[in-house]
């Protein structure tokens, strides 16, 4: 597939906090944002993995001339003392806050329903849904003080096209959907835009787990119109949209960023969970025994 590029710049002066930064689409968008401009606060569980990304960040913020700069802090977004520490920290470069990306998420664990580990189902509740309203509480009241913001939540395709045996993943990122939907009702008043973003299969390291000679793979790909798989650029660039000045008219909307694949049906792992538990276990017709 053919690239293309865009011009850099337009976002000197902004401040924006994304969360899970260290990795993946988050680390993508931090260095497409910081490009433009941006002092850009990343944000994650693990220190290494943010120094990392910090220093691919300022590479790419230093080549392009527009000012833009990165810092990082350590903590969990289920952490409500954490979310405040970090938010104060992503306040440091220019005292005020423009923009934020939850972005931290995550499954805690795949499997039909009635075979599903309360716990896992919470801790992953807890990650996406709760991780993103304690975003929404600690950022909303910086950006109206800065005159207005842009907050993007980051959904999935699994957030509005069935995902059998995603389990809690599917509940939670329709929640984040919702959220922003009330927080753009909200909060439209006082100039602070809530939005959310839907990627499909993007090749980060998560889904690198999935083998590319796989019925599950071919169940992405051949529901794919455009074909193959995103890059975290693409989402990048969405995201980079929503946060800036060009989309000051938007809120409250999920975008798609999938290849088309929300146009057919979501992918079937059935084939990667079958082998262990078997076909009638998991419809339900006897019992599971580890």
């Amino acid at each position: 597939m053919s690239t293309q590029t865009s011009p850099t710049g337009g976002l000197e002066g902004y401040a924006v906090l994304i969360t899970g930064g260290g990795t993946g689409i988050g680390r993508a968008c931090a260095e497409r944002l910081a490009a433009d401009g941006a002092a850009v606060t990343i944000c994650g569980r693990t220190e290494a993995s943010l120094a990392a990304a910090a220093s691919t960040i300022a590479a790419a913020a230093a080549g392009s001339g527009h000012g833009g700069s990165v810092q990082f802090a350590v903590g969990d977004v289920t952490n409500e003392d954490d979310v405040q520490r970090i938010v104060a920290t992503a306040l440091q470069p220019t005292g005020a806050l423009n923009g934020c990306l939850a972005n931290a998420g995550g499954s805690a664990g795949l499997g039909p329903y009635h075979l599903q580990d309360t716990k896992q189902f919470l801790d992953t509740l807890h990650l996406n849904v709760l991780g993103t309203m304690l975003c929404v509480k600690h950022t909303v009241a910086h950006m109206v003080a800065a005159g207005g913001g842009s907050f993007v939540g980051m959904s999935s395709i699994a957030g509005y096209v069935t995902h059998p045996y995603f389990g809690a993943y599917t509940v939670s990122k329709a929640g984040i959907e919702q959220m922003m939907r009330n927080a753009a009702d909200e909060y439209g008043s006082v100039n602070v835009r809530y939005n959310s973003v839907r990627p499909g299969f993007i090749a980060t390291e998560l889904m690198e787990a999935i083998p590319r000679d796989s019925d599950v793979y071919r169940s992405y790909t051949d529901n794919t119109p455009m074909g193959g798989v995103g890059e975290p650029q693409d989402v990048a660039g969405l995201v980079r949209f929503l946060l800036g000045p060009d989309a000051r008219w938007i809120t409250g909307v999920s975008i798609a960023v999938d290849g088309g694949l929300g146009l057919r049906r979501g992918p079937n792992f059935g084939p990667f969970l079958e082998p262990f538990l078997g076909s009638d276990v998991m419809l339900a017709k006897k019992p599971f025994q580890p």
